[in-house]
């Protein structure tokens, strides 16, 4: 009985060990703060953007395709091309990415957010509703 508990306790800290050092190899690279002003809120083509993770996208090719940037945009070095963005949008729809509220603050208002930006994913706050 006693050898099954050290095994037991070993294996989770083993377990747990592999966890701590995955979570690790997500590095944050930067951040960066923008506005989500009406403009972010129309795709380039005029129509309404409905989802939180297609206007903060919309955002960053506002930023870096056309130009159009809000006072408190910041520049980014990752979300340059469009197929950055595309991954910003994948990332932005993982579970972790943005709370519902998050959310809810981007697709209804025009927040300041910062986004923090991680080898593998991203993380919305936000700064000022």
């Amino acid at each position: 009985m006693r050898i099954s508990k050290t095994v037991t306790v070993a294996g989770l800290l083993l377990v747990s060990l592999l966890g701590a050092s995955a979570a690790q190899a997500d590095d944050m690279l930067g951040s960066y703060v923008a506005r989500m002003s009406e403009r972010d809120h129309q795709a380039s083509d005029g129509y309404a953007l409905d989802s939180a993770a297609q206007i903060v996208r919309q955002d960053r090719a506002n930023w870096h395709k056309f130009h159009r940037r809000d006072r408190d945009d910041q520049g980014d070095e990752w979300f340059e091309s469009n197929d950055q963005r595309a991954d910003l949008q994948r990332m932005l729809g993982r579970p972790g990415a943005m709370s519902a509220s998050t959310k809810r603050a981007i697709v209804n208002g025009e927040p300041l957010i910062q986004v923090d930006v991680y080898e593998n994913s991203v993380r919305v706050s936000i700064l000022e509703d």
